[in-house]
Order: structure tokens, then C-alpha cells, then sequence
């Protein structure tokens, strides 16, 4: 690793949490996709199938802030664990309700619990910030190597899941992304030295992290960029099958992901010294005008090459968006603000999947692109008309820097403790 890298793992515990919540995170990428496999198998039914990956992801939507926001009342660990054993329980019911061969409603109830599975993403950012709140350069490192971790799982991840459930047994699939979960979570969670301290609600810190002004702005934006997201995925897949190659949609879009993969490990290197705000809107920016070439593209080599170009604005955007989350959230409502702006990434994914399937119904593969692109607009849009709020960080209402420092102290008793 370059210096950067390594120096964020100086201490102790870094490497630990760091694998634990890869293996947490590998479900993200691999529960959707691997139900749809394992339903369409299963049942040949491919509307039942994306039902139930929607459901899913709506719930998880739904359930992930209030999670989120429980773990930073009562820690991690106490949150966590429950949580995930439902999500087990949920994901065991549903394989056995579709092997089985049972009634519908089972398995949307099954999809329904599987949503309370934790942000792990999220977790492991509220580790980095408690331990390199005060070193701003370390902290951006720490959250560009996650940007890494995010993209690396979405590469792999599809593929394993898909190559399982059609190698081996339909329910391979979600059968691993729960087996990670239960590994990536117990393991995470049974990490006290590094676990945040938790704080206690009083009726003054009592309300949702959503009530900051700045995180509006940025949840709001990333529905739009949701969609960019959500739209791509199908509309690559449609547009491969036209040109007779579906196959290789697979391939395409991991391009997509490795070029997001790689600014990201290179924005870690980086240090900059203006405001976020700023070059967080550059960044909604580019990421909009790169969604121009993909409408203009004639085969799957020059849409593999502009989208590797797009992907290049994925993870700087989403690295500068977690740094401004740690400034306009109060420390006490820091994990659940992070979860918010995933819950905004998730609603955008289902909205873009939905509108671009309609279009292509409607006009066909390559207009689908057209999607992305005003998904890309109306981010630039929002992110304008909310600038102001983000160039005005908020006071750390619930965690004063007076407590920060009493909470780092502690936290660093812990580690020594450890």
C-alpha cells in the first residue's frame, strides 16, 4: 500500500474491523442479485424475482436509519448482533419457503425482515471518524479506502452469487451473502477497543439526524444519484442483450465499478485544502456531464470505455459526501446520518430501475440512457439550490468538543486497555 494507507492502519484494531466489514458488506452486493437467480431458477418467474430484491431493498431503506440510529444510543455491539440475527432468520426462511415451493406472501415476509440487515458500510466509517476525527488528512484516507472496499464488493460480489446459484444450487447465492453476514458482523461487533462510545438520548439530542439542514441537501441529492446508478445496471443489461451479447453486461459494468475503484484509491492520496462543499458540487457535476457519452455510444467497447470515464466521478463524489456528513451531523447522530444518505442511495437505485424499465419498454435500449442522464441533472440541480446550507457546518449539537475530547480519551483508555 502507499504511505497514505498504510499509516491509517497504524493502530491497533485497524486491520481487524477493516476485513470484518468487507465480510459484512459482501451481502450489499450479492443478497439482491442472488435472489433474483435463485427465484428465477427456481420458479421462472422474473417479476416475482425483482419483487422480492425490491422489497428487500426498500426495507433495508426503511430499517437501516432506525438501526442506525439505535446503535449510536446503545453501541454497536447491543444493536448489531439482534439485528443481524433476524436478518439470518429472515434469509434462512426465505430459502426454505422457495425451495419448498411455498406461498407467495411467505417469501415478501421473509424479503420484508431481511431488510433489517445493518449498514456495516457505516459502521466501519464511525470507527474511522472516532479515531481520526482530529487528523482531517487521515480521515479522508481512511473514508477512500472504504470508497475502495464499497466498489470491490460490487465487482466480486454479483458474480460470486450469480456463479453459485447457477453452478451449484439455486440457493448458494443468498446461502454465502448470509454466511458473510453472520461472519463480518459477529466479528466486528466482538471489537470493543474500536467501537464508539455510545450517547445516551436526552430530549435536547432526542430527534432524527434528518433534521440537519445540510443533510437534507445530501440525502436528496443521492436519490438523484440513485438513480444514475439504478438506471445504469438496467439499461446496460438491455442494451447488451440488443447488441447480442447479454452476457457480457456482467463484465461492462464491473468496468464501471473498477473505474470508480480506482479514483477512489487515488482521491486517497490527494489532499486538499478547500472547502468540501465546493468541491463536493464540482463533483455532482462531473459526475452529471459523464452520463452524456453513454446516449451516444454505438457498441458494448465504447460503452464499456465511457463507463469506466464515468466511474471515475463515482468515488471522490461519495468520499467528499461523507466528509460533509461528519460536519453538518452532531457526533451523537453520526452512524445514523451516514445511513441516510445510503437509505437515499437505495430509494434512487429502486426509482432509477423502475422508471428506466418503463422507458425501454417504451423506446427501446438506447434511449434507457436518457435516464441516467436527467437523474444526473436534477442532482446538479438540487446540489445548487443547497449549497448554501453545506457551506455552513452546523454546531455539534449532543457532542460539543468538549465531549469529543473526553470521548476520544476514553476511546483511547479502551485501545490501550485492549
Amino acid at each position: 500500500m502507499p504511505s497514505p494507507y498504510r499509516a491509517i492502519f497504524a493502530l491497533p484494531g485497524t486491520k481487524s474491523f477493516s476485513v470484518a466489514g468487507f465480510l459484512g458488506r459482501m451481502p450489499l452486493s450479492m443478497m439482491g442479485i442472488g435472489i433474483v437467480t435463485m427465484v428465477s431458477q427456481l420458479t421462472g418467474r422474473y417479476g416475482l424475482a425483482g419483487a422480492l430484491s425490491a422489497t428487500v431493498a426498500l426495507s433495508a431503506a426503511a430499517i437501516g436509519p432506525q438501526i442506525s440510529r439505535l446503535v449510536d444510543q446503545y453501541g454497536q455491539r447491543r444493536v448489531l448482533r439482534p439485528a443481524t440475527l433476524v436478518s439470518l432468520v429472515a434469509v434462512a426462511g426465505m430459502l426454505l419457503c422457495a425451495k419448498y415451493e411455498a406461498p407467495d406472501w411467505t417469501l415478501f415476509v421473509s424479503a420484508a425482515f431481511i431488510g433489517c440487515v445493518p449498514s456495516v458500510g457505516s459502521m466501519i466509517r464511525a470507527r474511522w471518524a472516532v479515531l481520526y476525527r482530529d487528523t482531517p488528512r487521515s480521515l479522508h484516507t481512511a473514508y477512500s479506502f472504504e470508497s475502495v472496499i464499497d466498489e470491490v464488493c460490487f465487482i466480486f460480489g454479483p458474480i460470486i452469487s450469480i456463479g453459485l446459484s447457477t453452478a451449484w444450487f439455486p440457493e448458494a447465492g443468498p446461502l454465502l451473502a448470509g454466511c458473510f453476514l453472520a461472519v463480518g458482523v459477529f466479528w466486528l461487533t466482538g471489537q470493543r477497543a474500536t467501537e464508539p462510545l455510545p450517547h445516551p438520548r436526552t430530549q435536547e439530542s432526542s430527534g432524527s439526524a434528518l433534521r440537519a439542514r445540510g443533510l437534507q441537501v445530501l440525502v436528496a441529492t443521492f436519490v438523484a444519484t440513485g438513480a444514475i446508478f439504478g438506471s445504469i445496471d438496467v439499461v446496460t443489461v438491455a442494451f447488451a442483450e440488443d447488441q447480442g451479447h447479454k452476457s457480457m453486461a456482467s463484465l461492462v459494468l464491473a468496468v464501471y465499478a473498477a473505474g470508480s475503484c480506482l479514483a477512489g484509491a487515488v482521491f486517497g492520496l490527494l489532499h486538499f485544502s478547500g472547502a468540501p462543499a465546493r468541491r463536493w458540487v464540482v463533483g455532482v457535476c462531473v459526475m452529471a456531464v459523464s452520463m452524456i457519452p453513454l446516449q451516444l455510444v454505438g457498441n458494448l467497447s465504447l460503452l464499456a470505455v465511457a463507463l469506466f470515464v464515468a466511474g471515475l466521478t463515482v468515488a471522490p463524489t461519495m468520499i467528499t459526501t461523507m466528509a460533509l456528513v461528519e460536519q453538518h451531523v452532531p457526533r451523537a447522530k453520526l452512524t445514523e446520518g451516514m445511513t441516510w444518505v445510503s437509505t437515499g442511495l437505495t430509494a434512487g437505485v429502486a426509482l432509477g430501475s423502475s422508471v428506466s424499465g418503463w422507458v425501454i419498454d417504451a423506446a427501446g435500449a438506447k434511449a434507457g440512457y436518457g435516464v441516467p442522464g436527467i437523474s444526473g441533472a436534477v442532482a446538479v440541480l438540487v446540489a445548487f439550490l443547497g449549497y448554501r446550507r453545506l457551506k455552513q457546518p452546523v454546531p455539534q449539537r449532543g457532542g460539543t468538543t468538549d465531549e469529543h475530547g473526553a470521548d476520544g480519551q476514553q476511546q483511547q483508555e479502551r485501545r490501550s486497555v485492549a
